[in-house]
């Protein structure tokens, strides 16, 4: 078994790969069952998230079942890592072969995961942000923040990225290191100022009050949700989701625990038909993408396993293909 570190992952992918990879995991369908989710509760601090998320090949659509693949992540998220230097999530990926079950690799689950839900938002982004979205702004400072940019920098022509943060040094390290990378990046001081300028705001929090507010979304902006994976979490408000053209990764996992669609569902503001598709939909044509240059979009990720699944393979079969040379 090989054990695949983050040096190695980044060493191998792309972005255009990684989306390219999730479009045809969506798109020719693997299965998931239900992710397991367990709340590690603490004496003190904030309680941890335990997920499973497992997910196999479909080898009703194989025509060689000896390439399909099986594999799980096992993934932490601990809100109070900040405060004492660590990632908030953290996690480990097991690939096994489909037929078999012979374990092929352990790969860093968190830069995988990274990769892979910065790479589910610019899937979403190909089929729902204007083509000429230039202004990016990001809300949130974390692990996550710098593969945002990047990733949607890969799918649409951003020329100014502006990050914002309640801690102003963690945006500014970001920022700087972006800058660094030949990306125009920058501070953003005054939130809601930034989101009225932007093309594509995109947030990855752990908040439970909303950061984006729908007032101030201009016509044409797409926001795209990253953050707030349980129901009592929540980056938005009501008049974001109600002006804005909705769609999720996955229903099922969207409509039970995404707080920015699970509260407004639960208060009655919006109903179900509101959320006009999910990841499935957009990649196999089913419903349509941004309709004009003016109306607003929305995605929201929870995350799904199939993605996990999808990355997995790809660092997997690169990293070989890199060790054959």
């Amino acid at each position: 078994m090989k054990n695949i570190s983050a040096d190695e992952i980044d060493a191998v992918l792309t972005w255009p790969d990684m989306v390219d990879a999730l479009d045809r995991a969506f798109r020719e369908g693997m299965i998931q069952p239900v992710r397991h989710h367990h709340t590690v509760e603490r004496p003190q601090g904030a309680a941890s998230t335990l997920l499973l998320m497992p997910a196999w090949s479909d080898f009703s659509g194989l025509e060689d079942i000896t390439k399909g693949y099986m594999g799980v992540k096992i993934v932490t998220v601990s809100p109070d890592n900040g405060a004492i230097g660590k990632p908030a999530v953290m996690g480990v990926y097991l690939l096994l072969d489909g037929t078999t079950g012979e374990p092929k690799a352990l790969i860093d689950g968190q830069r995988l995961t990274n990769w892979r839900t910065a790479g589910a938002s610019a899937l979403a982004a190909r089929y729902l942000a204007r083509e000429d979205a230039e202004k990016l702004v990001i809300i949130g400072a974390g692990s996550l923040s710098t593969f945002i940019a990047r990733a949607h920098s890969a799918v649409r022509p951003i020329k100014d990225i502006a990050i914002w943060n309640r801690n102003l040094e963690s945006a500014e390290r970001v920022a700087r290191q972006l800058t660094a990378e030949g990306l125009n990046a920058r501070v953003a001081e005054n939130r809601d100022a930034a989101i009225a300028e932007a093309d594509i705001v995109s947030a990855a929090t752990l908040s439970t009050l909303p950061l984006i507010h729908g007032k101030f979304l201009k016509p044409g902006a797409h926001v795209d949700l990253i953050g707030a994976f349980a129901p009592a979490m929540r980056e938005t408000d009501d008049e974001c989701i109600l002006r804005a053209r909705v769609f999720v990764d996955t229903r099922e996992g969207a409509l039970k625990e995404g707080g920015d669609i699970v509260q407004p569902l639960k208060a009655g503001v919006i109903q179900e038909g509101h959320v006009l598709g999910d990841l499935y939909d957009l990649t196999r044509g089913k419903v349509k993408g941004r309709g004009s240059a003016e109306e607003i979009t929305l995605f929201k990720s929870v995350g799904a396993a199939l993605e996990d699944l999808a990355a997995g393979i790809l660092i997997y079969e690169k990293t070989a293909a890199k060790d054959a040379q």
